[in-house]
């Protein structure tokens, strides 16, 4: 079965997760919708807002969709804009920011056995 939807359909709770500041959280695809492997999310970051400062034992991927802001990955920061593509590889602390002007908007891809926020739809 084809899962459709269209993610500016869908509703971006606050994500209640220690660290967060200004977090908005959607599961778009996940594993009520049968997803075997991964979970696509979709994050918006307010504006000076940010992401736990955190690792795990996997990978992501993220797409910036939005916004600008600037993303710690270990003791290094890299800025943030709409169309960067990265690679968070597994246990390397990291955090995304989002400017002070600027909303920021990404999408990420996680293995869908991880919990993140338990949003619906598709959590």
């Amino acid at each position: 079965m084809l899962v459709k939807r269209n993610l500016h359909d869908q509703p971006l709770p606050p994500l209640a997760m220690e660290g967060t500041q200004g977090v908005s959280m959607r599961i778009l695809v996940g594993r009520s919708d049968g997803a075997p492997n991964f979970a696509l999310r979709q994050f918006s970051v307010a504006a000076g807002g940010h992401t736990p400062h955190h690792s795990h034992n996997y990978e992501h991927e993220v797409v910036v969709i939005g916004g600008a802001g600037t993303v710690t990955y270990g003791e290094e920061r890299f800025p943030l804009t709409e169309g960067d593509v990265l690679l968070v590889q597994p246990n390397v602390m990291h955090q995304f920011q989002a400017d002070r002007g600027s909303d920021l908007k990404f999408l990420c891809l996680v293995p869908v056995s991880f919990d993140c926020g338990k949003t619906t739809p598709g959590s």
